[in-house]
């Protein structure tokens, strides 16, 4: 007997994806992916302690064989589970640099995570996806959510790296949409266009209130909505920023 749906998070950190594991966490079994496995180790634990149920996998997502290995071990825990949900969180290393004092290694550090780790986590995951899509039980049609930021629309100077990945992103995320939604599958690209509240990010716009920053559990929530929606209603891009963004 195949085991319950599940839910995978990749990029899970102390801020947005510790806020959607906990999110999904009250629905599904959720697997939580993140290289550095500190990032999970005290959320797994959490999750467990209250009721659900977690497991966590160090894993680099720019890495084939890291991926695949990932993949076979959520197989071994969950035999023949479909996947519900799937939430693409992680994101390269940030560079801002002057287009002449780059290197190909800083052009590519974005992309290796935004793009090729997206890439290689949707092909893992829609297999999955799709055979949720099937179940005539499902409460809600599976969903693959990817985070992006304000780089995924808008290239600012010194930020080639960056927003090149994420438009990159929004763009796989565009493809993968239109080729899967007739198939059943609801995909969104999230525009972050905000400073998220996370421990990070304590010491910005301090003296601001506290609508200048995007709470973690309120896009948490937002990608909850999401998965929730039918469907005759997917939507496939959202833009979430606090009351005080200007933009």
């Amino acid at each position: 007997m195949a085991s319950k749906a599940i839910a995978i998070i990749a990029g899970v950190g102390p801020g947005t994806g510790a806020a959607v594991a906990r999110r999904f966490a009250t629905s599904y079994p959720v697997v939580l992916l993140a290289r550095n496995p500190d990032n999970y180790n005290s959320l797994v634990e959490e999750i467990n302690k209250n009721g659900g149920k977690a497991m966590g996998i160090s894993t680099d997502v720019s890495s084939p064989d890291s991926m695949k290995q990932a993949f076979s071990k959520i197989e071994q825990e969950h035999k023949g589970a479909a996947v519900a949900a799937a939430v693409f969180n992680a994101s390269g290393r940030f560079v801002r640099k002057p287009l002449l004092e780059m290197t190909v290694d800083d052009f590519t550090a974005g992309y290796d995570v935004s793009c090729k780790g997206a890439f290689m986590f949707s092909q893992h995951a829609l297999p999955l996806l799709l055979k949720h899509a099937e179940d005539a039980n499902a409460k809600y049609p599976p969903t693959l959510i990817f985070t992006g930021a304000t780089a995924s629309i808008k290239a600012n100077a010194q930020m080639s790296s960056f927003a090149s990945a994420k438009f990159a992103m929004r763009a796989l995320s565009t493809s993968i949409a239109k080729e899967f939604a007739p198939k059943g599958v609801h995909v969104a690209h999230a525009i972050i266009d905000g400073v998220i509240d996370i421990p990070r990010t304590k010491e910005w716009l301090k003296d601001m209130p506290a609508e200048a920053k995007i709470g973690a559990d309120d896009i948490a929530e937002t990608y909850w909505n999401l998965h929730q929606q039918g469907k005759r209603c997917f939507t496939n891009e959202i833009d979430i920023r606090p009351m005080l963004e200007k933009w």
